[in-house]
Order: structure tokens, then C-alpha cells, then sequence
């Protein structure tokens, strides 16, 4: 053997050598041990899919695996299969290709709840309460909203056909729409609450949310806007960038907005404003409440952090976490937590109670989940961690973003709750506004529609039980068990008729909230969103009407700012 192939064979050998020593450390080394585990879970996928006693689909023992993995983590991280993924993107972008209405399952069929106004669906004169029974000759009875709106959707420019059924007609009405582009505004609604006081209505975020929003402000200011109240109750976030972008709307250039910090040295950002504001200092109202999330929660607090406008409402949602979607094969993501975010001040509102996925590994490791209605107050401002605004007032971190005024939070009564869950206020538009199509925007709620409404819920044969109704069947069982029901039961009746005067308390007390929602739901049927704003929300609603008082109140609103 020659020199030569003996150097390049001991070569060889010491590279091998080398190569194992460097793979042993690799395998034992506690950062990389992962490579050992993943191995560990795909030799018993492997085992399990080619030895279990019945026939497995590969793909659910896999997707159950990944979704063991995601389930010990933050509940923000998901796993996204297709649909999930498809429905996160139109969300972000903001587009779809279908006929524009919102619908949902009332008595086992497909139902409007309002068409969007320019859409197919809208121009062809599709009706609240009207009922979709065939979608392209398929019966909808029993199928879910998913699924009719799997059907109705398609390439826009290709046509589907509808057949309606409508309260007040004999036989069905039959359409041909033809699809197309619907977009999903992220302003429905923007106009005056009073004179010269702007109102913005601004519900998600998403890829036009900068521009939707720009061009509201810009045609309120031409109309001489000279304070405005932004409402960004129930707006539950969105894109990051949006969120910079639309706080830099209200900001100076410079300012810092948000910054990022995570585990890995690329989620650490910091987030200025790039532009000059298009709102620099004109009075400014935030109105929020406990659904108010994410993107909505940078928005606010960089606003309250850096005095630039009054917060009215409810403490907001408590997330401070930033996620980053990693699209995968088979059309699926993953949706990941990668860093927390913090305000100017230094704080990041992410609520304890919001970081944990209650499941029984939680319980078991003595996280207890929130108690229902809990608003995740669950720390006293005086234990809570002191920041600062730019001008000195006290803020607070772990908690969501607080508000400056506190506008108090009304819950529904049993009796509400029930006539909204069985849609029974959306049941009499549909059957008020046939008999009485004719009813001005700016109708009252009179006592006679009251009830009439009442009469309609005996039609209905609407039944509710209230808290003490409910153990009191139960205390009816027990005795029943015992065999202590004839001697109980003038007890019972007496207490059932005490129940049925309280019912009767119920429904007077919650005159006015009844009243509210039957105009609510017949504005929406008759003349659609931008009525439901003017009509109801601009003159009646409680946050806006602090709102306004506030903006009225000049010595007021500074006080608030210089705390």
C-alpha cells in the first residue's frame, strides 16, 4: 500500500473518530438532547401506527402528538390546520371571495343575520331573518355555518344559487349571485358623535387597518374635527406592525411605541414611530374594555404612556405576547409565542392568569384557573409594580392596560341572557319589521311595541329559569328520591309563585336594556350598521356619553393627563 493511501485512509479514520466524539458530545449536550426525543416520539408514532390492535390513521396520532406538545405551552401557541390557517389569514388580510353576509344556525337552518353593505349579497336584497333552505339545490337543515359558508364561497366572477325562505311570503324565493372580493373593514363606522367631536369605530386589525383608519381621520379633520373618541372595545388585536403603525397615527416621530424581548436575540426589537402623526394633539378618548387585546392593548397604552389621550372603560385583556406564524406542510402552521412586548414605560400588561393553559397538568402543578367572570384583578394596584408615563403619572404592569376613568360594567340579567341565547329579540325584528316596513330611522321604542313584544315571547312560548328556580328543581328531586314530595310541595308551589312575581321584577328592571335591544336588532334589519352607530350607539351607549362629557370638560381632560 502506498504512502499516499495509507495517509488518506488514517485520514479517514481520525475524521471518523472525530465525527463520533463530536456526535456523542452533540447527543449528550442538554441543548441538543431534543434531537434524541424526537426520535423517542417518532420510533413509538412508528410502533404504535404498525402494531395497534385496530387500524390508526397516521395523521390524527401525529396531529394528537403535536397538539400534547402545544398543550404544555402558552394557550396562544396553536397548531393551525388548514382551515384554522386559511380563516387566520383572511382575518389578517382582510378578504374573501363569497356573497358578503353574516349568518348563523337558528332552529336547525341557515340564517341572515345582515348582509354587508355592496356585496352580492346586499345588492341583490337578501334580508335579515331570511332563511337560506338550499344552497345550489343542497337542503342547509342541520348543517353547520362552516359549512355553508365552505358552499357560498368560491372564485370570485362564479355564481351560486340561493334559495330563500322569508316570514311573510307563501313560497321561496330563488337567487343567482355571482361571487366576488369582499372586504372586511377594520372601520365599519366613523362620523360625529356631536358637533365637531370625531367618533372612530375601529373593531380588528389587519393589513389596511393604517389605511382604513387614516382615511377616516382625514375626512373627519376636513369636516373640522376637533376631538375625537377612538373605540377599540371588543377589538381583540391583530398584526403587530398594524399596531405600531396605527399608533404612530397619534404619536410624534421618535416616539418609541413597543418593544420586543424574547429567548433568542432576533424577537429583541424596539418599535419608534417612523412618521409624522396625523393627529399630533387634538383631545383624544380611548375607549376600551376587558376584550380589548394585543394590538389594541400597544395602541392604548403607548396613548396613556405617553399622555397623548384619556383611557375610559374597563381594564383591557391582559396580552403581552408577541406570536410569529411559521407556515408547514400539508397546508398547516404553527403559530408560536416568541416574545413578550413592553410599553414606553417599561411595563408589559401580560396578565399571570392569561400565560397558563388550564388543563390537569396546570392543576396538577397547583396553577388553578380564573373563576368565571373573573376579570384577572387578581393582584391589588398597591403589590402591582410602579411604572411611569413620560409625564409622571403612576401605571401599572401585569394587570392590562387600566383606564384612566372606570365606566362601570353592567351584567346581563338571567332574563337578558336568555332572550339574547335565544335570539329572541332578532326573532321579533324579523316579524315586527314585515308587518311594519315603513318605520323611521329615529323611531322611539314605544310602550305598545313593549308589548307587543311580550306577546310575542307568549307565542314563542319563551321560559327561562333564574338561579333560584334551578336549585329549587333540584331541591324537587331530592325530595322526589325521598319520597317527601307530597308533603314539600305547598312549600314548592309557594316559592314558585314567589319566583314568578321575581320574573316579573326582572323584566321591569331590565325595561330599559329590553328596549335598547329591541331598537338595536330593528335598525340593524331595516337600515343597517352606520344607523345602529347614529341611532343607538352615538346617543345612548354609557362610555361614549363619558367620553363626551370628558371632551366637553377642557380643565377636566388636563387634570386626567397631568395626574
Amino acid at each position: 500500500m502506498s504512502i499516499r493511501k495509507r495517509k488518506v485512509i488514517l485520514g479517514s479514520v481520525i475524521f471518523l473518530i472525530f465525527l463520533g466524539i463530536f456526535a456523542t458530545t452533540i447527543a449528550q449536550s442538554p441543548h441538543d438532547s431534543m434531537f434524541t426525543y424526537a426520535r423517542l416520539f417518532t420510533d413509538i408514532a412508528f410502533r404504535i401506527n404498525a402494531r395497534y390492535v385496530e387500524k390508526l390513521d397516521p395523521k390524527d396520532l401525529v396531529y394528537s402528538g403535536i397538539r400534547g406538545m402545544i398543550n404544555t405551552l402558552d394557550p396562544f401557541t396553536e397548531f393551525l390546520e388548514t382551515k384554522d390557517y386559511d380563516r387566520l389569514m383572511e382575518a389578517t388580510k382582510g378578504k374573501y371571495s363569497g356573497l358578503g353576509m353574516t349568518i348563523f344556525q337558528k332552529d336547525g337552518w341557515i340564517t341572515v343575520v345582515s348582509p354587508m353593505e355592496g356585496t352580492p349579497a346586499y345588492r341583490m336584497g337578501l334580508r335579515s331573518g331570511d332563511r337560506i333552505i338550499k344552497i345550489d339545490g343542497k337542503s342547509t337543515k342541520g348543517i353547520s355555518t362552516e359549512e355553508a359558508s365552505k358552499l357560498m364561497r368560491g372564485e370570485a366572477g362564479t355564481k351560486v344559487k340561493l334559495t330563500i325562505q322569508r316570514e311573510g311570503l307563501a313560497e321561496p324565493l330563488e337567487y343567482e349571485l355571482e361571487r366576488a372580493v369582499i372586504e372586511i373593514k377594520t372601520v365599519p363606522y366613523y362620523g360625529f358623535a356631536e358637533d365637531k367631536v370625531g367618533y372612530i369605530r375601529f373593531a380588528r386589525f389587519g393589513t389596511e387597518s393604517e389605511n382604513e383608519l387614516e382615511n377616516a381621520i382625514a375626512e373627519l379633520k376636513n369636516k373640522g374635527m376637533t376631538s375625537l373618541i377612538l373605540d377599540i372595545r371588543s377589538n381583540g388585536g391583530g398584526l403587530l406592525t398594524q399596531a405600531v403603525k396605527t399608533s404612530n397615527l397619534f404619536l410624534k416621530k421618535g416616539d418609541e411605541i413597543v418593544s420586543t424581548k424574547g429567548r433568542i436575540s432576533d424577537q429583541n426589537r424596539t418599535y419608534e414611530a417612523k412618521e409624522e402623526p396625523l393627529l399630533p394633539d387634538i383631545p383624544m378618548v380611548v375607549l376600551v374594555d376587558g376584550n380589548s387585546a394585543s394590538a389594541s392593548e400597544i395602541l392604548s397604552g403607548a396613548i396613556q404612556d405617553w399622555d397623548r389621550g384619556v383611557i375610559i372603560g374597563n381594564e383591557t385583556f391582559g396580552k403581552g405576547l408577541v406570536q410569529q406564524i411559521y407556515p408547514l406542510s400539508n397546508k398547516t402552521a404553527l403559530k408560536l409565542t416568541t416574545a413578550k412586548w413592553y410599553m414606553p414605560s417599561g411595563r408589559c400588561i401580560q396578565k399571570e392568569s392569561r400565560f397558563h393553559r388550564w388543563n390537569s397538568d396546570s392543576l396538577a402543578n397547583g396553577i388553578t384557573p380564573p373563576s368565571e367572570g373573573d376579570t384577572s384583578k387578581t393582584v391589588s394596584d398597591s403589590t402591582k409594580i410602579i411604572y411611569y408615563t413620560k409625564g409622571g403619572r403612576i401605571v401599572y404592569g401585569g394587570g392590562g392596560v387600566k383606564p384612566d376613568i372606570e365606566v362601570e360594567r353592567k351584567d346581563l340579567s338571567t332574563l337578558m341572557l336568555n332572550l339574547e341565547r335565544l335570539s329572541m329579540f332578532f326573532d321579533f325584528a324579523v316579524h315586527y319589521t314585515t308587518e311594519h316596513p315603513d318605520i323611521p330611522e329615529d323611531f322611539k321604542v314605544t310602550d305598545e311595541m313593549v308589548a307587543q313584544f311580550r306577546q310575542f315571547l307568549k307565542e314563542k312560548d319563551f321560559t327561562y329559569k333564574n338561579e333560584i328556580e334551578m336549585e329549587l328543581s333540584k331541591m324537587e328531586k331530592v325530595a322526589e328520591k325521598q319520597g317527601k314530595t307530597d308533603e314539600l310541595q305547598p312549600l314548592f308551589d309557594q316559592i314558585y309563585s314567589q319566583i314568578e312575581k321575581m320574573k316579573e321584577d326582572e323584566f321591569s328592571e331590565s325595561l330599559d336594556e329590553i328596549k335598547r335591544s329591541i331598537k338595536r336588532d330593528i335598525l340593524t334589519k331595516l337600515y343597517g350598521e352606520k344607523a345602529l352607530y347614529e341611532q343607538l350607539v352615538l346617543k345612548t351607549d354609557p362610555y361614549v356619553k363619558r367620553a363626551l362629557e370628558v371632551l366637553r370638560n377642557k380643565k377636566e381632560y388636563a387634570s386626567i393627563l397631568k395626574g
